[in-house]
């Protein structure tokens, strides 16, 4: 007898019976708040909640960002697939955030390790009056404050995917960047901002992360070296030079990175106000610091400096700032941006002494420079600007509470990954096999071509340089003429 639970039929009546039970919860939650007696609409600050709007669209343009940053240093058979990483997750974690995401990472924290709020799956519970209050008692929109962390959530898992790049099928990263939000990044947020056992509140470890270097930066890294190791080398690396198709585009990614950046860690403040300018500055100074040291770093070493270089200095600078932005004085984030520019930069060379190939350095950038800039925030932390204590004020016990951040952060993050990629792997295959990774993930997966060069026509006797018509010269002509008089 044939078996119809298999059946398109049968599963379209499964997915109808799922979104029944996800409209009728939801209409039950509606009806519910409806019912509720009436309450004051809160009093928000509009000034906080433009800059919120403001800094979620930042950091939002910082993944098309990234995608250039990433395509550039690819090769030109590779760049659309690459670019893809980065802009699928806009779509797969921008769905996830809202349906469940939102409710782990900022929901009622259960036990310090994952929130949980119905009222927030699928934002049923949220009206346009439902209000987040910052720490200074200072009120925005939820619907603002739930975007501006989705967008953290979106540009994370993009990071990991530098260390796989031009390798991978397109089919296992999307499955696995869906479950590496969910169960990767979720709790981490919630660990250290939504209430969980890393943060601030009474029994909890109390580490510093002011706009994301352990929840963003050290699990992305690490993740991605994970990755790097599990997957094995590109075909032909490091005998092979593997040559970026475009620099251009790496470095016009690197800027839309600088000035997204503002707003990941301005934004952080959850408010227009002081804090917000200190992460503001710290994050240009870190960043300009980044770059001038990782470029002096490279001339020093190779008699040049690269364009490279420099757009890897300024994002290691970031990176690094990110944690500190908001506890730091700014003479402390030319000192952590200069560090991050040369610590990075020895990290990049180590790689290849070390043999993995970890395709874009998303480990030797953001893994490296998210746990030096949680341990600097430890060291350079101030209550003078950041109401927060470190060695500055005598408070030795934050590099120990960083340290601690930072390592769980990492270990959770890299044993998760490890997890997620190896049942992928099993279950669908997770590298392309020899034949695609040769032709290239553009055509082969996508069907696509980045650029077109095969198909630009050679150069013509009507084309300007060759030969032109009516009153215009013809310049090979001429070229002769000028060499038979002398």
């Amino acid at each position: 007898m044939r078996n119809h639970r298999g059946s398109p039929r049968a599963l379209s009546a499964r997915i109808g019976t799922v979104v029944a039970l996800l409209v009728l919860g939801g209409l039950t939650v509606t009806a519910r708040a409806e019912s509720a007696p009436p309450t004051a609409a809160p009093v928000f600050d509009t000034g906080a909640t433009a800059w919120m709007l403001i800094s979620s669209a930042l950091v939002m343009l910082m993944v098309p960002g990234l995608a250039l940053f990433y395509a550039g240093m690819v090769r030109r058979k590779n760049v659309l697939g690459t670019m893809m990483h980065s802009m699928a997750a806009l779509g797969i974690i921008g769905i996830e955030w809202v349906v469940i995401g939102y409710a782990m990472a900022f929901g009622k924290s259960q036990h310090g390790l994952v929130g949980w709020d119905p009222s927030k799956v699928l934002l049923w519970g949220l009206t346009p009056d439902s209000a987040y209050v910052n720490g200074n008692g200072i009120a925005i929109p939820e619907y603002v404050f739930m975007m501006f962390q989705g967008m953290f959530a979106i540009i994370t898992p993009a990071l990991i995917a530098g260390a796989f790049a031009e390798r991978v099928k397109f089919s296992s990263y999307a499955v696995f960047t869906l479950f590496w939000g969910l169960l990767v990044y979720n709790p981490l947020a919630h660990w250290v901002w939504g209430g969980g056992w890393l943060g601030a509140g009474e029994g909890n470890i109390g580490a510093l992360d002011f706009a994301g270097g352990t929840v963003v930066h050290v699990s992305a890294g690490v993740s991605a070296l994970v990755m790097a190791i599990y997957l094995g080398k590109r075909i032909g690396y490091p005998q092979s030079v593997l040559q970026p198709n475009s620099l251009v585009l790496t470095f016009l990614g690197a800027g839309l990175l600088w000035f997204g950046w503002f707003g990941f860690n301005g934004g952080s403040a959850i408010a227009a106000d002081k804090f917000a300018a200190l992460a503001f500055t710290n994050t240009q100074i870190a960043a300009a610091a980044g770059a001038l040291a990782w470029m002096l770093a490279e001339w020093f070493k190779h008699g040049r400096p690269t364009t490279l270089g420099v757009a890897s200095g300024l994002v290691a600078g970031l990176v690094a700032i990110t944690p500190a932005s908001g506890f730091v004085s700014p003479p402390a984030s030319i000192v952590i941006g200069a560090l991050a520019g040369v610590i990075c930069y020895a990290a990049v060379l180590v790689k290849g002494k070390l043999g993995y190939d970890d395709s874009l350095d998303a480990f030797g950038v953001h893994g490296v420079g998210g746990f030096l800039g949680a341990l600097l925030t430890g060291v350079f932390a101030s209550k003078i600007f950041g109401g927060s204590t470190g060695p500055v004020d005598g408070n030795y016990a934050q590099i120990g509470r960083q340290a601690i951040a930072a390592v769980s952060a990492a270990a959770y993050a890299g044993i998760g990954t490890l997890v997620l990629i190896f049942v992928i792997d099993k279950v669908m295959g997770f590298r392309v096999n020899r034949t695609t990774e040769i032709e290239g993930v553009d055509v082969a997966i996508h069907g696509e071509q980045g650029w077109m060069l095969d198909q630009t026509p050679a150069p013509t006797a009507e084309l300007p340089g060759t030969s032109m018509t009516g009153d215009s010269i013809d310049l090979p002509a001429r070229k002769r003429q000028t060499a038979s008089t002398h």
